[in-house]
């Protein structure tokens, strides 16, 4: 379990992020087609997974934007922005903003915040994703994982793509 700030308020985690090194635990998310994605269907590329609690707020927006744009230039490399909102708006945010180099995918009717350990089981957002990153190599073994510490904080994308570069 692990303890993040939401303003001044202690919220706590359903458990911890995988560490570097562990295989990435599977998962069934929602596309924005309504589809069911599995850790399988990345197997053979590089995988950053931007996960946060919705994409109608001012900072969850903004990892997105921020990593559509550094996406670009990743060889090899599909970003997932993984949250529990419906695929729907996830896809009128993606529309909306024009950004073609992230994956939206949805937890809104699976396990994902269970099985990464982010989802929050306190404060007034419980039952949401916590702000993690984490980066997979292309055999889905663990190259790099951050739990921000305040979910009012953007993660540390030099961080998160350094081992990609």
């Amino acid at each position: 379990m692990a303890s993040i700030k939401l303003g001044d308020n202690n919220i706590e985690t359903s458990g911890s992020l995988p560490k570097i090194g562990d295989s990435a635990p599977d998962f069934e998310l929602t596309a924005q087609d309504l589809t069911t994605k599995k850790l399988a269907d990345f197997k053979g590329s590089r995988v950053v997974m931007n996960i946060f609690p919705s994409i109608d707020t001012n900072v969850c927006a903004t990892s997105v934007r921020k990593f559509n744009e550094k996406a670009s230039g990743l060889r090899n490399t599909k970003v997932l922005c993984i949250s529990k909102d419906l695929p729907f708006a996830q896809k009128r945010f993606v529309d909306d903003e024009g950004l073609n180099d992230v994956t939206n995918l949805s937890d809104f009717r699976g396990n994902f915040g269970k099985n990464y350990g982010v989802e929050m089981t306190s404060g007034d957002l419980r039952g949401l994703h916590s702000r993690a990153v984490v980066v997979l190599d292309e055999n889905g073994t663990v190259i790099h994982s951050q739990q921000v510490p305040s979910i009012g904080d953007e993660p540390d994308y030099l961080s998160a793509l350094k081992p990609l570069l």
